[in-house]
């Protein structure tokens, strides 16, 4: 992005603003928004032209009231101490004469992009409706790359692209982390559904030295190895994905694949259920109970595993954090990697990952290399698949030398 002369231009920014909002409407984190701080300070000390593009929520097309950026534009004024005109329009005149007018150093945001059906369905009428607002495309949303829409790929086709600050930082690590890794190499799965992870899996077995793996996307390949999983959460589709993994692992090419040792078990996923740890090597979870995190023995495995690591990439709890006897587990690995501190590359991503480490402390968070916000953008890239909005950055445009220059300063 610091190839592009952006002075006096109207640069189209795409940021990831799909924050939570709590039941009365307001927002209740804004790190979203606080992210997207640096490129866009970035742009405005150059004097661009600043026009924000995101979502909000899952419209499906339509306007819905509660979802419109309103909010979104007063809370970024807030944190970046100066105004953030919203609009009521993504696209047509009045969005076109609002871009027209505004001036160097200035920022507007539109409106939802969701609002519009040709957003999701990447319409190319509508991408060409976007791109006449501007003159050079900014996509600073790495948390949505993954996905080909209209504001990600059919815009940074029409004019010159570009990589954000924070979409770099985040292909940048996510590149170290998979393309070049110090080794060992170790990544942590976990999570409940296997079926969204098992492509990463596959593709991480074939780059890592070792793959742990946890949570309930757990309970299928250990039922899938002939464990008995009581009335644990598996995935049955997914069973003979599972068997394929468990085959890919017996094969001894690829990474070790390290299952759970023991498992925390109950009756009930409730604080007050009484907790039994069930040793999986010498008996199986009796039928009325589930796994509901790693046991003590694994905690033990998966941290001396950790300890000879050089790259760590955790994506996925171990257990059911939300609940504090089945949190143990999660916090201990979350602890165990941070303790790594600059030995190693350390990354952990997903929203529900990010939550986990929050509930292990503020000097667990800081013990990483790097926290991204991209889950389903992670995996992809975990996957080795392209990600077409991304890949144009370097055909449209200087995107390719925004990441390469941020991988060289690291």
């Amino acid at each position: 992005m610091d190839k592009a002369d952006v002075k006096g231009k109207r640069i189209l920014v795409r940021v990831d603003y799909n924050v939570p909002l709590n039941k009365g409407g307001s927002i209740s984190n804004d790190e979203r928004i606080r992210e997207s701080l640096e490129t866009i300070r970035y742009l405005v000390k150059k004097k661009g032209r600043v026009i924000l593009i995101s979502h909000l929520g899952r419209p499906d097309g339509r306007v819905v009231e509660e979802l419109r950026l309103d909010r979104v534009a007063e809370r970024l004024s807030r944190l970046i101490h100066m105004p953030a005109r919203k609009i009521d329009t993504s696209i047509g005149r009045e969005a076109e004469e609002a871009a027209a007018s505004l001036k160097p150093g200035s920022i507007m945001m539109l409106e939802n992009i969701r609002f519009y059906p040709g957003e999701e369905e990447n319409d190319k009428a509508f991408s060409s409706g976007l791109a006449r607002l501007g003159d050079i495309y900014v996509n600073d949303a790495f948390s949505v790359s993954h996905r080909s829409h209209a504001s990600t790929l059919g815009v940074a086709r029409l004019l010159p692209g570009y990589a954000g600050l924070q979409l770099a930082r985040e292909v940048g690590f996510l590149s170290r982390a998979v393309e070049n890794p110090k080794r060992p190499l170790m990544v942590i799965m976990g999570g409940s559904k296997i079926s969204d992870k098992i492509k990463a899996i596959e593709h991480m077995m074939g780059i890592a030295d070792y793959v742990l793996l946890g949570g309930a996307l757990a309970n299928t390949v250990l039922k899938a190895a002939g464990k008995g999983v009581g009335k644990s959460l598996v995935e049955e589709s997914a069973i003979d994905c599972a068997k394929g993994i468990l085959e890919k692992a017996s094969r001894g090419s690829c990474a070790r694949l390290v299952l759970p040792l023991d498992l925390s078990a109950a009756t009930r996923a409730e604080a007050d259920a009484e907790v039994k740890t069930i040793n999986l090597e010498t008996s199986s979870i009796p039928k009325g109970m589930m796994s509901l995190d790693i046991g003590p023995e694994t905690v033990k495995l998966f941290s001396s595993i950790i300890k000879k690591a050089k790259t760590v990439i955790w994506n996925g709890p171990v257990g059911m954090f939300e609940i504090d006897p089945f949190a143990r587990g999660s916090i201990a690995i979350a602890k165990a990697i941070a303790s790594l501190k600059v030995k190693a590359l350390t990354i952990a991503g997903g929203g529900e990952t990010i939550a986990a480490l929050a509930k292990a402390g503020k000097k667990a968070e800081k013990g990483f290399t790097h926290i991204s916000t991209g889950g389903g953008a992670m995996l992809t890239f975990l996957e080795g698949a392209e990600m077409p909005p991304i890949s144009i950055l370097s055909l449209t445009g200087k995107g390719e030398h925004d990441v390469d220059n941020h991988q060289r300063q690291e």
